[in-house]
């Protein structure tokens, strides 16, 4: 309830008419203020008439009025700034860390209101404010996708971020392992982040010219050379695999020279994956651009189009793989080359937000535009989130659009965090012609 009080508030929902102080002075709200998500009172740099005086202050906002004390705010000089306090029940009267009585005013939530955000939280449906969907304004639609897009892109900026300062502040190894991360396409995705964390690439940089060598160093550090087992702990008669067999004394000379550790091999999933998304296939593709010196920063910075990305990404796996999923059991030959779609997820999902956040951290605008400028020139994914959409009568048409689709669902409607969501809004304003 309260913080559907904080969103009737902030929005303006209340009935406007007759507001008034729990001792009876008139309330005219000319600026609700500020929303603060921090620690202080709820709305900062409220502009509030109160019995005729223009007060300029914070508003705090209670469920409660005894809520004021409960949490301590009667002893916190942070909130003697506070000239308003907004309750839906004033069960008690309130006080400064001075003493100075607090002023009150009962605010209740409108009843179509509260009905339809119960119903916007208990609807199993998705997404909950489906039935709106096709009659919001084509600029609302358009301006909170801009916004979405923006916000995904800090989100990923902000884990980039986090990846650099774990290699110490390098950004070319914070590139290496956000294309590791998304080189497992969702489902491996923490553990390609795991193995590319593990991978000491100032180590791999002295074997560079020697794909084999690479192969084994990226293979043994991905737990994947073990006791000659598929990666799932089934045999698949490896013992006279020979490749294996290099890859395996390879990889004890170099961990012996570099003192190296793989990861846990039991990190890695199989279940529901396709054989051309396996570990062994991506890990073998890795190293192949990274033997061809393709998976450094200066590099990508360099792309200037979608189609310069996806060839700098475009990679094959190494001739024995070429008729192998996993170790030992022999397949048809596939130069299993990645797909079309697959380098334009990496694309999205790498490239572009790699330019975003280098752009960020060198202060450089023109990087950050034109990371802008290849998400709109990329078509939209096409999977179930933005094919629901569609249904609901949202048509992504760039990457752009479905960037924000996916960031609308993951950090919205899966939390039901309908009071952020600027649909959800339209949904609670206009519910009356809806119930």
């Amino acid at each position: 309830m309260e913080q559907l009080l904080h969103y009737v508030w902030k929005h303006r929902l209340y009935d406007r008419a007759g507001l008034s102080t729990t001792d009876g002075r008139e309330v005219e709200v000319i600026d609700p203020g500020l929303h603060n998500t921090d620690a202080g009172p709820d709305f900062f740099n409220a502009k509030v008439k109160i019995g005729g005086t223009l007060w300029v202050g914070n508003v705090e906002i209670h469920d409660r009025a005894s809520d004021w004390t409960a949490h301590g705010h009667h002893t916190d000089a942070a909130y003697d700034s506070v000239v308003l306090h907004v309750v839906a029940c004033a069960d008690a009267t309130t006080a400064d860390s001075r003493g100075r009585r607090v002023t009150q005013m009962v605010m209740g939530v409108p009843p179509y209101v509260a009905d339809n955000y119960r119903e916007l939280l208990a609807t199993d449906t998705y997404p909950p404010c489906y039935r709106i969907i096709p009659a919001l304004p084509p600029m609302t639609v358009t301006s909170w996708l801009a916004a979405l897009q923006a916000e995904r892109l800090e989100q990923k900026t902000g884990a980039i971020s986090r990846r650099a300062a774990m290699r110490a502040g390098s950004w070319e190894e914070a590139y290496f392992v956000t294309l590791a991360r998304n080189y497992g396409f969702g489902i491996n995705g923490d553990a390609f982040e795991a193995w590319a964390m593990n991978v000491p690439l100032q180590a791999a940089a002295h074997h560079r010219d020697d794909p084999f060598q690479v192969e084994a160093l990226f293979m043994g550090q991905a737990g994947l050379l073990g006791d000659g087992t598929d990666g799932r702990g089934r045999g698949k008669g490896t013992a006279a695999d020979a490749y294996l067999a290099r890859l395996q004394a390879e990889y004890a000379y170099l961990a012996r020279k570099f003192s190296l550790r793989p990861i846990d091999r039991t990190l890695w999933r199989f279940m529901r994956l396709r054989p051309q998304n396996f570990p062994h296939i991506r890990i073998s593709q890795m190293a192949t651009l990274y033997h061809e010196g393709r998976t450094g920063l200066s590099q990508l910075l360099e792309c200037r189009s979608a189609d310069d990305v996806r060839q700098l990404l475009a990679t094959r796996v190494s001739p024995y793989w070429e008729t192998h999923y996993t170790f030992g059991a022999e397949s048809a030959r596939n130069p299993k080359r990645l797909s079309g779609q697959s380098l334009n997820l990496l694309a999205i999902n790498t490239a572009i937000p790699m330019l975003f956040a280098y752009g960020r951290h060198t202060m450089d605008e023109s990087l950050c535009e034109r990371a802008f400028e290849l998400l709109d020139s990329l078509k939209p994914e096409n999977n179930a989130i933005i094919r629901t959409w569609r249904e609901c009568g949202i048509n992504a048409r760039t990457a752009a659009d479905s960037q924000a689709l996916i960031q609308l669902k993951h950090a919205y409607c899966d939390r039901r965090d309908c009071l952020r969501c600027r649909f959800g809004y339209e949904y609670l304003k206009k519910a009356k012609a809806h119930t």
